[in-house]
């Protein structure tokens, strides 16, 4: 009964052990990181809401967050790997991620505002130039014909 109990025991010591990915030669910094995941994530947004206008540039989107960050994907594969291997490290990573798309939603937001609101009082200058002319060109009518009228009458 001991030697089962043993037995057993080695079992899951051995089951339970951690295994850690080494780290790689060139490891992305964990800031980079974040930001190219960052990046890929905008990528696949703008992918999927504009899919017609991001057709030439689908297969290049990769190769444009390597280029920008001066890295490879083997170095991007295996820096991935060994954060996510230490899942509550790249959920913390994720959790940041997060935080810069929720930041630059307001950011977005606002400018967005700004933008309309700034449209919105182009329109307006618009529409009042627009309705002054016409009430201008309406009473310039009206006194015309009125003039052609009562022109004949009173001479």
């Amino acid at each position: 009964m001991k030697k089962i109990a043993v037995i057993i025991l080695f079992i899951f010591s051995v089951g339970c052990k951690k295994e850690r990915v080494e780290r790689p030669d060139h490891l992305i910094d964990k800031s980079d990181m974040v930001n190219i995941m960052y990046d890929l994530a905008l990528l696949n947004v703008i992918k999927y809401q504009y899919p017609v206008q991001v057709e030439d540039y689908e297969k290049n989107d990769l190769a444009y967050v390597y280029k920008k960050y001066k890295i490879d994907s083997a170095q991007f594969v295996q820096s991935n790997r060994y954060y996510a291997a230490d899942y509550k490290g790249y959920k913390k990573m994720y959790d940041e991620i997060a935080l810069k798309v929720e930041d630059n939603k307001i950011l977005f937001d606002s400018l967005t505002k700004l933008d309309e609101k700034k449209l919105l009082k182009k329109k307006k200058s618009i529409v009042k130039k627009d309705s002054l002319s016409k009430e201008k060109r309406l009473q310039q009518r009206l006194e015309k014909g009125a003039k052609e009228e009562t022109q004949g009458v009173l001479d």
